[in-house]
């Protein structure tokens, strides 16, 4: 499984779930492999909450970075 599948994966069974509760979710959008750096966008209500930033801090790079190791960072597209 690529690193990709792995996130959407992840993405798909630990972060929407919880966003989903809420009215929103996380679309993948791209990985830099060489940095290291994820790159999602917040979408319903979570994409113009005023929590936003804090919930891709907290929810969502937290439970990537736990499940895979290769990400570095967690950013906002």
């Amino acid at each position: 499984m690529s690193i990709e599948e792995k996130i959407i994966q992840t993405l798909e069974t630990k972060v929407t779930p919880i966003l989903k509760s809420h009215g929103g979710n996380a679309k993948f959008v791209s990985f830099d492999e060489e940095s290291g750096a994820l790159t999602v966008e917040l979408i319903g209500s979570c994409g113009t909450c005023p929590y936003a930033n804090e919930t891709l801090r907290m929810l969502v790079e937290t439970s990537i970075k736990h499940e895979i190791p290769e990400i570095i960072s967690v950013v906002r597209a």
